[in-house]
């Protein structure tokens, strides 16, 4: 049995995660949760000094908006859509007699106009372009959301939904960069407070097919993307937190302009929150109350 499968199955065993059947699927316990809520606030209490807007979005998206970005030409394979009944009694019975068989009953459904998010940032950038041009000192947004990627896999820390924290920094390649370089720092104090072993490397997408293999190189050699990686279930470290500049790419996709006219740059700073979680577990203990003293200072105070 591998590292991955040991420690999900201790998770398990733990009642901190509630298996569903489905790799990547999991319900959470009270005390899993409550380690997500402290480091939200840790999250929280390091932004607040910059005064962002606070956005919450549901879990989805427009359809049309997920076009829109390109995500399907980079991502297919992660993306998510969904799909509902909306045919007629016929249909409806053709689908209980499917049911009652225990034959596949999801040919006759049909794509909404809703998309699964696959990133908490996607749904600010159709919204800050139809509010028109950027102010002078560009804008910040505080968004977190469920997000959902289709790779199922007995990695804990691998979940098909899961949940994202970002702040969203747009303006000037100046004003977007300075922030990502900050937030970098701050990461790094954050998470060594929390007596976690960190590395910050050089990353990129997961881009698909061969076109893929050309972004993935451009993205690295131009350092557009940062991951915080920490041990937590494979022998290769996990990337906890990111730190992306997308130049202004969607400034062409949507439209976002700078107060000037010109195309606005847009960084951001990821958290993903349910793996830090299990990186909290992993190097300390499935039992909060036993955790080191600095580290309980740093989450609960």
């Amino acid at each position: 049995m591998d590292a991955t499968v040991s420690y999900l199955d201790q998770l398990i065993a733990g009642g901190l995660l509630i298996p569903t059947g489905v790799d990547g699927l999991y319900g959470r316990s009270g005390v899993f949760e409550d380690v997500i809520v402290r480091f939200e606030g840790l999250v929280t209490a390091e932004g607040t000094q910059d005064a962002p807007e606070v956005i919450r979005f549901p879990p989805a998206m427009t359809r049309r908006q997920l076009e829109t970005s390109g995500y399907m030409k980079s991502f297919p394979q992660l993306a998510g859509t969904v799909h509902s009944f909306c045919g007629g009694d016929h249909d409806h019975m053709s689908l209980l007699q499917a049911l009652s068989k225990g034959e596949d009953w999801t040919a006759g459904q049909q794509a909404t106009e809703i998309a699964l998010t696959p990133a908490a940032c996607y749904p600010i950038y159709p919204m800050v372009a139809a509010q028109g041009p950027l102010p002078p000192d560009g804008r910040l947004f505080d968004v977190q959301s469920y997000c959902f990627r289709h790779e199922p896999s007995p990695d804990p820390a691998r979940m098909q939904l899961f949940r994202m924290r970002e702040y969203v920094r747009l303006g000037t390649a100046a004003q977007v960069t300075a922030f990502r370089e900050m937030w970098v720092e701050r990461a790094r104090q954050m998470i060594t407070a929390l007596e976690l072993p960190f590395d910050v490397v050089p990353a990129n997408d997961p881009f698909f097919g061969r076109a893929g293999k050309m972004m993935k190189v451009n993205q690295r050699e131009q350092g557009l993307k940062l991951e915080m990686v920490i041990p937590v279930a494979n022998p290769q470290p996990t990337a906890c937190l990111s730190f992306n500049y997308h130049q202004d790419h969607f400034a062409h996709t949507w439209g976002v302009r700078l107060a000037d006219g010109g195309p606005a740059h847009t960084a951001c700073v990821g958290f993903g929150l349910e793996r830090i979680a299990l990186a909290l577990f992993r190097h300390h203990g499935f039992d909060p109350a036993d955790w080191p003293a600095g580290v309980r200072r740093t989450l609960w105070g």
